[in-house]
């Protein structure tokens, strides 16, 4: 009898400790409460309702990369199509860690190895291209952020050491800090934007307007596609979302500008101006980079 009773009373403790474990995963610890202005000044910036523009930085140059860094919101590092790499990425980072523009990255997909590159790095976003479902917006807000919210994993990146100074706590304050931007380029994505925008951990959905143009055939300029644009800006305001476009070109003079909060490229913070290549004069601040320009 006794023996059974000890039985029981093991299995009953087993039965505790497991009931208690799963309550835990299903009310996950509340977030910091009151957690301050956030560091990353882009996410800041969006959450005040402001426009953000970026630069786009597409070679391994530290030195350019640290002068135009001062002047902008955010830098758009460019993996998608470029041929930087991470470690590329990291030394620039590491040259200028806490220049103005937020440190933010255009992935060329949503694996967990990039997106865990990235911010083991100390990107404080990511940018994921071609998102045309409910899936892979998923894997993009996921792999961004530590659990409870999400399922990266603890790294021996540079991150914490850049953004855990002056009594930050890295750990608990990067997913507070963290953006994850989606781009919708396809019909598909067009069909699916309330769905997408709707995804847990998604900050933005911004439009890649040339490869919409390319994917669904219609010019720029075209009611066809001006639908599809109004279509992603209102499901993604009534998911609750920020609405972006990645031209510039659109930050004003459109019937949506006063909604579209984040663009790859655009003006500078206080005017300055990129130098021109071969000495043509200075370049428009405005244009979109190679690839994104309107057709």
């Amino acid at each position: 009898m006794r023996k059974a009773f000890l039985l029981v009373t093991v299995v009953a403790a087993a039965a505790a400790m497991f009931l208690t474990s799963q309550m835990a995963a299903q009310n996950p610890p509340p977030p910091i409460a009151n957690p301050g202005k956030l560091y990353n000044t882009v996410k800041q910036k969006l959450l005040e309702g402001k426009q953000v523009f970026s630069f786009t930085q597409s070679t391994a140059d530290p030195a350019g990369y640290c002068e135009k860094a001062k002047h902008y919101d955010f830098t758009w590092f460019e993996m998608q199509h470029s041929t930087l790499e991470f470690r590329d990425i990291e030394a620039m980072i590491a040259a200028c860690p806490h220049v103005a523009a937020t440190p933010m990255i255009r992935l060329p997909d949503a694996q967990e190895w990039h997106i865990q590159h990235s911010t083991d790095i100390g990107a404080l976003g990511v940018i994921i291209p071609t998102v045309d479902d409910v899936a892979r917006a998923r894997e993009g807000a996921m792999w961004a952020r530590f659990p409870p919210v999400g399922r990266r994993s603890s790294g021996q990146g540079q991150a914490p050491r850049i953004w855990g100074v002056q009594g930050v706590n890295y750990r608990q304050t990067i997913n507070d800090n963290m953006l994850v931007v989606v781009m919708i380029e396809t019909p598909t994505g067009v069909a699916n934007a309330y769905d997408i925008a709707s995804v847990p951990g998604i900050d933005v959905v911004i439009i890649g307007n040339n490869d919409l143009s390319s994917f669904s055939g219609y010019p720029q300029n075209s009611p066809e596609y001006q639908a599809m644009v109004t279509k992603i800006h209102d499901d993604t305001l009534r998911a609750g979302k920020i609405f972006g476009q990645a031209n510039a070109m659109y930050a004003t003079g459109h019937p949506l500008s006063k909604d579209a909060k984040f663009f790859q490229n655009g003006p500078s913070n206080d005017g300055w101006t990129p130098p021109a290549r071969g000495g043509r004069g200075p370049v428009n601040p405005n244009a979109p980079p190679p690839g994104e320009e309107a057709k």
